[in-house]
């Protein structure tokens, strides 16, 4: 496949790993973010005003990953408006910008944020579930999916959108960052008692997807869902990152109630609802529609990741 591919977000954590993989095989792109990185083209703003049409030439495949991202604490008068902004009008305007240049195909990084922040009934959610975003930014990301939808039926151009959940591998911030960090110092964790079970994705096996949703004729204008394809709870989390970072395990027992109460008091109930909530993902049509398996295992992945929090020291 001779495709040109744009990829936006290029200082960010799946586009960085998607560039770095274009370069690794040899593959032609231009990667678009907001501040000077590596070879990448400056785009201050990805709104709904960007002009992109002197980028678009040639290009055959957008892989966008740029995105106004979720803030726990978000400041703005008006979240949902901000998040439109770049998250819905600026993916718009892209999308729009390249059928017209004859892109072959889009594909959209979005958020298994769009079905909720939990499981409901115990069951896990599936690609064809109805969407139930609860916030500002999983709205503004279901909105997208659906203008880009129908951009594909008026537009011809291919769409695919993938959600996925949490994404770790080497070189992750944020909260799985800050807990490899706490697990490697030796830090008491009081998260024993829970007995969640979530899906998490390695960088790579997204990677390998989005690989190969840019080439494979099914993949035309689908949603699907992704992970490792195993499921884990908090506890059994750590322990395996202790076990990839040669580390004990320092886990002690509170009552899961208690540590959603304390977490509340301190103003940090949507981080004690990632730990105890279950987050259960069916990968099972993107595996049948794709013939795709994830090709790392969660434990190798987890290794791969100790490895480099081990060569940080």
């Amino acid at each position: 496949m001779s495709d040109k591919f744009l990829v936006t977000g290029a200082t960010g954590f799946v586009g960085q790993g998607f560039i770095a993989m274009l370069k690794r095989q040899g593959v032609q792109y231009c990667a678009v973010a907001r501040r000077a990185v590596g070879d990448s083209v400056i785009m201050p703003a990805m709104d709904g005003q960007t002009d992109w049409q002197a980028l678009l030439p040639g290009v055959g495949v957008v892989v966008h990953t740029a995105a106004r991202v979720h803030l726990l604490a978000d400041d703005a008068i008006n979240p949902l408006a901000e998040y439109r902004k770049v998250n819905v009008e600026g993916t718009i305007n892209l999308a729009r910008q390249a059928a017209q240049a004859g892109v072959r195909r889009f594909i959209f990084i979005s958020s298994i944020k769009v079905h909720g922040e939990k499981n409901r009934d115990g069951l896990p959610f599936s690609a064809d579930d109805q969407p139930k975003p609860e916030d500002a930014y999983a709205i503004s990301k279901y909105e997208a999916e659906q203008g880009l939808l129908e951009l594909a039926r008026t537009a011809g151009m291919q769409v695919v959108i993938i959600r996925p959940p949490l994404v770790y591998g080497a070189g992750v911030k944020a909260n799985f960052d800050l807990l490899v960090r706490a697990i490697m110092r030796g830090i008491p964790l009081p998260l024993g008692a829970i007995s969640n079970r979530r899906s998490l994705v390695a960088l790579e096996n997204l990677l390998d997807l989005i690989w190969t949703c840019a080439h494979h004729p099914a993949a035309s204008n689908q949603v699907f869902l992704v992970s490792d394809g195993e499921d884990v709870s908090t506890p059994e989390l750590i322990r395996r990152l202790a076990f990839a970072l040669k580390v004990p395990a320092r886990l002690f027992y509170v009552p899961v109630s208690l540590f959603r109460g304390l977490a509340f008091l301190l103003g940090r109930k949507n981080i004690a609802s990632r730990l105890c909530d279950s987050l259960l993902l069916d990968i099972e049509k993107t595996c049948r529609t794709l013939q795709w398996r994830p090709p790392l295992t969660m434990m190798q992945a987890l290794e791969d990741t100790a490895r480099f929090y081990r060569s940080q020291r």
